[in-house]
């Protein structure tokens, strides 16, 4: 079973037969964008839900989306955690493939216990996002937007669930080579949610106008579809369905299980790290106003957008890097890193001059014009001119980690993104901020030096260890 499922592999991905074996740089690259480019549309999918409520919520006036900005912000944070921990599942199953010996069982085992690693965790997530007007009082914020934002979290907090299944079948689809089934759930989501919370936020084709509320309804209806759909597609198609990846799923496996936790904790602590890196900036920015918050909302927004391209190629380098560890492949192992960190560079160099050069256009992408809303604008337009110069440097620190994550190497990433984002980034931002008075701009310039940071030691890591051959 396991040789004809690797022969069928090769020979339905005759163009792919580079991922097996040792190639040459520009193959590498080839192999890298085979794999990205889809990645990089279903990422801009996902992230296109979250842009849509923004645009709306902007659309609503800029108390909604300041509120929205809060909600979204604590959200992602406990979603972020949620997808690193189970993100484990990806150079894990890379890995089997890459060794071909008992694949179909191992990456079936992985899929399963990834699934039990999302339950775990979804309770207390639950629990606490459950009292985010609380939560977001605490930090500080202003308890009429702290509740309005509580009104978007908690329907969109039990859209969770399907999200972690969708994230989970989706590393599992794109190790098979076969990225774009993701790609096609993840657009009839974005073009459900852009519908529904067009009617719910804004109240049109006969329901009430429900603002944050059906913002929350929405997203959560949104990913319903993208774990649902994806779940329909591995039971049917055939490539995917001799896997029996739901069968027996109530039986546990405790030495898969407690691998995921080890592989994934540090992989969410280091992304929760970045998360929450921007979060405090959120509520940096917050003390300084409702029209900063509001155009903090809306350049991130854009950056959010932008770098779906390097989170793409950090998830092709992973997969990519752990095939060849899994073969033993040395270098395989460096090609196929330093191909994704060379496209990175090209894309972000390409982001950062669309930045530079129409900062308002993007802004105004998000807002109407005129009164206060010219305001945001205005702000928004110049932390994007901020925002251009950190763009490879950003790009770079995705990947880079993600390169390390197809070698296991997690936990030193880790810690050096909690240096880099807290110590140096918010410490920076505070001081540029408040102690010289930059306000929003200031704050902005602390994401640079903290993700610049991240970038020069991860990359540094990587060079050290294919040099020093620490793999």
């Amino acid at each position: 079973m396991v040789n004809r499922w690797h022969s069928q592999h090769d020979a339905d991905n005759p163009g792919h037969s580079g991922l097996f074996r040792p190639s040459g740089g520009l193959t590498d690259m080839r192999a890298t964008l085979a794999l990205s480019y889809p990645l990089i549309f279903t990422n801009l999918a996902q992230a296109l839900i979250p842009a849509t409520n923004v645009v709306l919520l902007g659309w609503a006036g800029p108390k909604s989306l300041a509120a929205g900005a809060l909600g979204v912000n604590l959200y992602n944070a406990f979603m972020v955690f949620g997808t690193g921990l189970i993100s484990a599942v990806a150079p894990m199953m890379a890995q089997s493939v890459g060794r071909r010996t008992g694949s179909l069982r191992e990456i079936r085992r992985s899929v399963r216990q990834a699934l039990w690693a999302a339950m775990l965790i979804l309770m207390p997530i639950w629990g606490l996002l459950w009292h985010t007007d609380h939560i977001l009082v605490f930090f500080g914020q202003d308890a009429s937007l702290s509740r309005e934002a509580a009104s978007m979290v908690r329907p969109m907090m039990f859209g969770l669930l399907p999200l972690f299944v969708y994230q989970i079948l989706r590393s599992f689809v794109t190790v098979l080579d076969r990225p774009g089934w993701s790609f096609a759930v993840g657009a009839i989501a974005v073009c459900l949610n852009a519908i529904i919370n067009y009617a719910l936020i804004l109240g049109h084709f006969g329901f009430p106008p429900l603002g944050l509320f059906g913002a929350g309804v929405g997203s959560t209806i949104a990913n319903c579809v993208l774990g649902v759909g994806l779940a329909i597609v591995v039971v049917s198609h055939r490539r995917f369905r001799r896997f029996h990846l739901f069968g027996h799923l109530w039986r546990p496996d405790r030495q898969r299980l407690v691998h995921i936790f080890r592989l994934g904790l540090p992989i969410a602590g280091t992304q929760v790290m970045e998360t929450t890196f921007f979060n405090v900036a959120v509520l940096l920015v917050g003390l300084l106003g409702q029209a900063q918050l509001a155009a903090h909302a809306v350049a991130i927004q854009v950056c959010s957008v932008c770098i779906q391209v390097p989170n793409a190629l950090g998830q092709a380098a992973t997969i990519r890097v752990a095939r060849a560890h899994g073969r033993g492949d040395l270098a395989a192992i460096g090609l196929a890193g330093w191909a994704a960190f060379a496209i990175t560079v090209a894309c972000m160099t390409c982001v950062g001059v669309l930045m530079l050069a129409a900062p308002h256009w993007l802004a105004g992408l998000f807002m109407t014009e005129g009164g206060a809303h010219e305001q945001v604008v205005n702000l928004a337009a110049s932390f994007l001119v901020i925002a251009a110069l950190f763009q490879i440097a950003d790009g770079t620190q995705i990947v880079g980690a993600g390169m390390l994550r197809g070698l296991q190497d997690a936990t030193v990433p880790m810690i050096i993104s909690a240096i880099s984002y807290w110590g140096v980034g918010i410490g920076t931002a505070w001081y540029f901020a408040f102690h010289l008075g930059w306000e929003g701009e200031g704050v902005w310039i602390g994401l640079a030096v903290g993700l610049s940071t991240a970038a020069v030691v991860l990359m540094a890591r990587w060079a050290l260890r294919v040099r020093l051959k620490l793999i």
